[in-house]
Formats: structure tokens, sequence, C-alpha cells
């Protein structure tokens, strides 16, 4: 964002009454500072709330997803949400760890991980389930195999979390909580994807990318049967 811009996104984010800028929106404050993954996490959290209330179709979310993937100063965030944040009133303070009591899903950015999780299964399988941490990126490859991971009780290192692959007669099977949010990326050469049982997204629910190709293979997620619940 060139100069001129930035001053001018300050100059209308200023307070009407006493003209200083505001001291609780990170994003338009901090100018060209560089964006930390707590401040994605706040943006990450004001999409979601908007797409489940309605304020965002789904392509608008996930063209505005990838946007804050590749942002890199508070001017790159505040352009993402200027037009679903009220400047001027202070936001509720919310903690970094969150597990709301309508899903079991739970979000911990507080140290996460950058190297990528690799998932590798070949004439054989991988699992994971129960209180295990999904990192912010993960590499998962099948190959007559299969990799079967379940996220209704882990631990999300970031608000939107990537799992890519190549699965070749072999599959990715992924089981979620209720209410997460999924964009299927992936391309299908006699093979497929199939995600079902979502249910409605919640409010500050995590967003799953796939991405990767099924070769005489498939991908699988889904969430719990309607009238079926995880213990």
């Amino acid at each position: 964002m060139s100069d001129a811009r930035s001053e001018s996104v300050r100059e209308q984010s200023r307070h009407p009454e006493t003209g200083l800028e505001p001291t609780d929106v990170g994003p338009i404050a901090g100018g060209n500072l560089r964006a930390s993954d707590a401040d994605r996490e706040r943006v990450a959290n004001v999409l979601n709330t908007a797409y489940a209330e309605g304020r965002l179709t789904r392509e608008e979310h996930d063209e505005r997803l990838d946007r804050l993937l590749n942002a890199k100063t508070f001017d790159d965030l505040v352009t993402i949400t200027h037009d679903l944040v009220v400047v001027g009133i202070p936001a509720p303070i919310q903690s970094t760890q969150t597990s709301p009591r309508s899903s079991n899903f739970t979000i911990d950015s507080t140290a996460p991980t950058d190297e990528s999780d690799k998932l590798i299964a070949i004439f054989g399988g991988v699992t994971r389930h129960g209180n295990w941490r999904i990192r912010k990126r993960s590499h998962a490859v099948a190959l007559f195999g299969g990799i079967d991971l379940d996220f209704r009780d882990a631990i999300f290192e970031a608000p939107t979390v990537e799992v890519s692959g190549f699965w070749c007669f072999g599959g990715l099977d992924i089981k979620v909580p209720p209410g997460i949010q999924v964009r299927d990326q992936t391309a299908g050469i006699f093979g497929g994807t199939d995600v079902r049982d979502l249910g409605e997204p919640l409010p500050g629910a995590p967003t799953l990318v796939i991405k990767g190709v099924t070769l005489f293979g498939g991908v699988s997620v889904h969430g719990p049967k309607p009238g079926k619940r995880h213990r």
C-alpha cells in the first residue's frame, strides 16, 4: 500500500470527536508494521463470523481468506475487514485459545509450529486421533495405503489449517467436529473428494483447506451424522 493511501486510511479512521487515531483496532493503527499470527487469527475470526451471519457469501469468504494468508502488514489486513467492523468501538478481548461449548474444536495459536507435518503411508497406514495438535500446514501422501485423521478432539494451531498431498490407489479420511468450514481444492483423476455432514458453520470455527491430487484414490471429509454426537 502506498504512503498516500495509508495516510488516507488513517485519516478516515480518526475518532470524529477527539481526532485521535484509535488504539483498539490493530490493523488500522499499525500501518506498515508486520502482522503477526495473532493478528491474522483475529481477522480470520471476523471473516468466519461474518460468513456464519450471512454478511459474506462463500465466494467472498474464500477470496478474503486467500488474501489473509498472503497478508504481510497491518495495512494489508485492514482492507480485508474494512466493511465488517466498526472503527472506534472497542472490540471484546478474546483469548487465543477458544473452546466453544457448542462444538469440540479448540484453536491455540500461542505456540505454532512453522514446519509442516509429514504424513506418509506407502503400503501401510497413518492414524492420528485424540488430543493431538494439527499444524498450520500438513503434507499427506498415500500410495497403496491410507491416512486416517480425527480432528474432533484435536487442537488447531491456527484458525486456518491446510492439508495438501497426493493419493494414488490410497486415500485420506478426515473426521471433523460440527461447524467447521472446509474448502475443497483437490483435483481427481479416476478419483474424487467427498465432503459431507459438516452442519451449519459456527462463529469462530476453524477452516480446513484441502489441496492435492487423487489418482485412483479418494479423500473423505465428514462430520458426525445427523442425530449422532461424538463423545
